[in-house]
């Protein structure tokens, strides 16, 4: 029996826990948010956020949470972040690491990409290499930090971890000897550490995994360099794998219909289809469809009943069968684009990288909606909870509700 893995934990309703939401899958459940706002129409607040991070907001019981990264005298303070979500008053803002000597970044990225993660009364931040913390939501105070997921980040950190069963799974595919490692959430301490397999010749990526559960066990879902593999929550021991020649991987996997579905390559990206269920190399075996038109080096797809959509980083935008494959439709949008679609007010939502959204009707037939637009940069994928929208730019977090 082959299922999606559902992020089991203890939620208030409608939080918005993770990066893409209470399933990590892009969708967007609670009441109606308005379908139109702009830099001061349906505005509910509109805070101004020090330093510079791309993580997602997080909401959870009223707080949003997010982190940043401020530039200070003697280098960077990371900090992480939480404000009441009906005012946009910060509640507490903490340094959780100070660092002399920050790694090299991307121009597209930042040294607070990775999405933080809410659960049971505490919130999770990752800084990649930097060090992973466990801190109280209440005041922010520290639980643990964890320094031990050393490697050697190029461009940065990107991927946001996950959590099941009492561990936090983080992908740490640098410049040299890639792994995948579970931290217990509990100690901090490292659970399972697997180094990738398969030898590639560029060896960095920044992937967000996710779940997968095949004959009642969890499987880590984790496109890397040269592959994808998956691993035995439990243990960390690899099952199955697919090889590819792509690097520099982003996008988190879908996984439905006895199907993950994945991009493999930055430069050339093309999502891939593999059947659940395999053991070994499954590379001839389990490849169910391939598509290289339009597909994305950076924005997760999303998936509505049968049809997927996804946005390339150029902003050409694509609906297919999940089963087949199939194009139903593609549509240049205009634009750059980093964020994930999400699927919200029964509308499917494309945000580009200079703060225009893009509402279209879920259909094999392309219906666009409307369009919004905020001034200032938007990579940073949208959060949805209670009836408002939390859009993060490189300057603001608005709140958008009516």
């Amino acid at each position: 029996m082959i299922e999606t893995a559902l992020f089991v934990c203890f939620l208030i309703a409608g939080d918005w826990p993770q990066f893409r939401g209470p399933n990590s899958d892009g969708h967007a459940a609670g009441p109606s948010t308005p379908l139109t706002w702009s830099d001061s129409e349906n505005v509910a607040w509109k805070v101004p956020i020090p330093g510079l991070g791309w993580s997602s907001p997080v909401l959870s019981d009223g707080r949003i949470f997010l982190t940043t990264a401020v530039t200070v005298e003697k280098g960077l303070s990371l900090r992480a972040m939480a404000l009441d979500a009906k005012t946009g008053k910060v509640i507490w803002e903490r340094e959780v690491l100070p660092v002399t000597e920050a790694p090299s970044i991307h121009a597209k990225n930042s040294h607070a990409s990775p999405t933080p993660i809410v659960r049971n009364g505490v919130v999770f931040v990752h800084f990649g290499t930097v060090g992973t913390a466990k801190l109280n939501v209440a005041d922010g105070s520290t639980v643990w930090i964890c320094k031990d997921l050393i490697y050697s980040p190029v461009h940065g950190s990107g991927g946001s971890p996950i959590i099941q069963d009492g561990k936090l799974i983080a992908v740490c595919d640098g410049s040299a000897k890639p792994f995948v490692a579970a931290v217990d959430i509990e100690t901090g301490k490292i659970a399972w550490k697997t180094e990738r397999s398969i030898e590639a010749k560029i060896s960095h990526s920044f992937v967000t995994p996710t779940f997968a559960t095949v004959d009642g066990k969890t499987q880590v879902m984790a496109p890397g360099p040269n592959h994808f593999a998956a691993y035995d929550l439990s243990s960390g021991e690899e099952i199955w794998r697919v090889l590819h020649p792509g690097w520099s991987i982003v996008p988190q996997p879908v996984v439905s219909h006895g199907l993950v579905i994945y991009n493999h390559d930055y430069d050339h990206p093309e999502l891939i289809a593999v059947k659940l269920g395999g053991r070994g190399d499954v590379t001839d075996s389990h490849v169910a469809w391939r598509i290289k038109k339009g597909a994305p080096s950076t924005p997760s797809p999303v998936l509505v009943g049968d049809d997927l959509y996804f946005v390339s980083d150029k902003g050409i935008a694509s609906c297919v069968d999940v089963n087949t494959g199939e194009n139903h439709w593609t549509e240049r949008f205009g634009g750059d684009y980093s964020a994930s679609p999400i699927f919200a007010n029964g509308k499917i939502l494309f945000l580009n990288e200079d703060g225009l959204a893009t509402w279209i009707e879920p259909g094999r037939e392309l219906k666009i909606f409307g369009r919004n637009e905020v001034p200032g940069r938007t990579l940073a994928t949208p959060a949805f909870c209670d009836g408002a929208m939390y859009l993060r730019t490189d300057e603001y977090l608005y709140k958008i509700a009516e």
